[in-house]
């Protein structure tokens, strides 16, 4: 029986080996951040950090997960209390920095993209914590499998969202 570790728990999956790993975070776990985009790794609709780093869920196999740390969404919150060692206490009711600039900027439009926007920033984030507008935009652009996709085409908008994230961050 495979286990996985994700947002700091482990899971039992009864899945096979090649189950990719959205479909075993949104039917088995119940995690709906990651979303279904394309099923090609060339949205980033679905991703979520692996070991810090921003990766495509849909096409993942859960045989690749071993040992791996897997953050979605909806563990950034755990994510960032554990960088800033924060007690438990003051966890129970955080967001994580890029979260709250999201919602500060209002970001979204339809807010379909917005689970791999905010995945991708908190990457970029962690090992650029100022990062340039250039930056950001080659961040979404060039680096990883293909570039993250929003139909809407709110990139102005996540744009000052990554830099409102980044002031957050280092404050």
């Amino acid at each position: 029986m495979p286990t996985i570790t994700v947002n700091g728990h482990q899971h039992n999956l009864t899945a096979s080996p090649d189950t990719p790993l959205l479909y075993l975070l949104r039917n088995e776990l119940h995690l709906t951040g990651p979303q279904f985009g394309c099923g090609m790794a060339q949205c980033g609709a679905c991703s979520v950090l692996i070991d810090g780093k921003e990766t495509r869920s849909c096409i993942t196999p859960l045989s690749d997960l071993a040992g791996k740390e897997i953050t979605t969404l909806e563990g950034l919150p755990e994510r960032w209390a554990h960088q800033k060692n924060l007690p438990a206490d003051e966890r129970h009711e955080l967001l994580h920095p890029v979260q709250v600039a999201w919602i500060a900027e209002q970001t979204p439009q339809c807010g379909f993209c917005q689970n791999g926007m905010m995945i991708k920033a908190t990457e970029l984030l962690e090992s650029n914590s100022n990062p340039t507008p250039a930056q950001i935009k080659e961040a979404f652009t060039t680096s990883g499998v293909s570039p993250m996709l929003c139909r809407c085409g709110t990139y102005s908008a996540i744009l000052q969202a990554v830099q409102h994230a980044a002031t957050l961050m280092r404050s």
